[in-house]
């Protein structure tokens, strides 16, 4: 099934020195049936475009990479009903 791209947002857990972290991840999706959708690029992580040493809150405990946030959630299938859709 070949649709063009929607726009999704959805809540992930990252792994920092503090512990697990919820941020909330903006991607580009294709859907692949009625209430499921396929991640293919991360454009957003909290607002941010996903780069390496990203924090939450600026502290340095809080730092994770963003970059591998991003490459593990393409491919991902997402259920639409828990996800915004825009």
């Amino acid at each position: 099934m070949t649709t063009a791209p929607i726009s999704i947002q959805y809540s992930a857990s990252v792994h920092t020195a503090a512990g697990w972290r919820n941020v909330t991840i903006t991607a580009l999706a294709e859907k692949i049936s009625a209430g499921m959708a396929k991640v293919t690029s991360v454009t957003l992580i909290d607002g941010e475009t996903p780069g390496y040493g990203m924090s939450r809150t600026g502290a340095k405990r809080q730092e994770y990479n963003g970059n591998g946030v991003a490459l593990r959630e393409v491919g991902t299938r997402k259920r639409l009903s828990a996800c915004v859709v825009s």
